[in-house]
């Protein structure tokens, strides 16, 4: 029909992303992990796996790791390792079992209570060390780990405070962080300072933003008026970041610098992010699907991730971080990619 445009079809072998997802589930269940951030990513993952897949020795293997660890009771919490309450939820929706939701309850409590904040509420970004203190800083993270969290267990539990305290958080952050000229997200705002520190467009932090906005509409009314705020957001972030997308089909470590090494995790979750929003995108997430796919190894490792990253002192800090080992929030941020994958086959469009 003259005048209509046509959207590529995505292709892939099903096929080779079932066993894909299989090789990385199985290289993630032989990684140690503690209660705190890094599981919280990877089981998130392998969550979503499950719900791609159907596989319920996923959950199992899951279940033995949680099970293990809730014996010693909660180690003290903090906002980034509040984000093990993402497979606490899943558990509870699998198995039923009242030891999930009541744990899960427990970090939802100390957010609403306990964490520190700034601001409008601003949750600050803490880790579970007493090294490290980060006064009255938001970082991007937060959206995943926390933002995300009560949300989800806010909706699981009827419970409007946890849910307009996780929408507090997406607003918060998007008022910190989003840039208005390049729609991008900044790593970090310090309140104290009033500035962005490095100033820099961390890609895992793009993907942390996207990644949990487009989930956040899946569960927000559209009747509701924070819906049309994270909506639009989430639209023109995403219009910026397929525009610096590499030919590879992942994007830069910063994203706005083709020089900075192109980054694995960051990269899974903007193009899960993008598969959301259907074909419009097809031809952005068609690269990613066979880009990602080529930076994870026969063992499942997922390779080309960057480690931990705090907000560095500037460009060149970012590019120095390595790269070179499995990460769990590779795992999980290219577990998340591959399960939505997977959903095309129910949703083509």
């Amino acid at each position: 029909m003259k005048g209509v445009t046509v959207m590529p079809t995505l292709v892939f072998d099903e096929q080779r992303i079932e066993q894909v997802i299989d090789q990385v589930v199985d290289r993630t269940f032989r990684m140690d992990f503690s209660w705190d951030w890094p599981g919280g990513v990877a089981f998130y993952g392998v969550c979503e796996a499950y719900a791609a897949t159907g596989k319920k020795n996923y959950m199992e293997q899951l279940k033995a790791w949680v099970d293990e660890n809730m014996e010693e009771g909660l180690p003290k919490l903090s906002v980034n390792g509040v984000s093990i309450g993402h497979s606490l939820l899943t558990l509870y929706e699998v198995y039923e079992d009242e030891r999930y939701i009541e744990t899960a309850k427990e970090m939802a409590e100390y957010l609403t209570h306990d964490a520190l904040r700034f601001g409008n509420g601003i949750f600050q970004h803490t880790v579970n060390s007493e090294t490290y203190n980060f006064p009255e800083q938001a970082w991007v993270d937060t959206m995943f780990m926390a933002g995300y969290f009560l949300l989800r267990i806010g909706v699981m539990l009827d419970r409007e405070d946890y849910f307009e305290d996780g929408l507090r958080q997406y607003h918060g952050h998007e008022d910190c962080l989003q840039d208005p000229v390049t729609n991008l997200y900044y790593h970090g705002w310090d309140n104290i300072a009033g500035n962005h520190m490095s100033g820099v467009f961390w890609c895992r932090g793009n993907a942390w933003a996207a990644i949990t906005m487009a989930r956040a509409l899946e569960l927000v009314s559209v009747t509701h008026p924070s819906f049309m705020i994270i909506e639009g957001s989430l639209r023109d972030q995403l219009s910026s970041l397929v525009r610096l997308q590499h030919e590879s089909g992942l994007w830069h470590t910063i994203t706005t610098d083709p020089e900075s090494p192109l980054e694995t995790s960051g990269s899974a979750g903007i193009a899960a992010a993008l598969l959301t929003k259907g074909r419009i995108y097809n031809k952005y997430t068609q690269k990613s699907i066979d880009g990602i796919l080529s930076k994870i190894t026969e063992d499942g490792t997922v390779s080309g991730v960057s480690a931990g990253t705090a907000v560095m002192k500037d460009t060149a800090g970012y590019k120095g971080v390595p790269d070179k080992r499995i990460q769990g929030w590779g795992q999980g941020l290219a577990l998340t990619f591959l399960a939505e994958v997977l959903k095309i086959r129910k949703n083509p469009y």
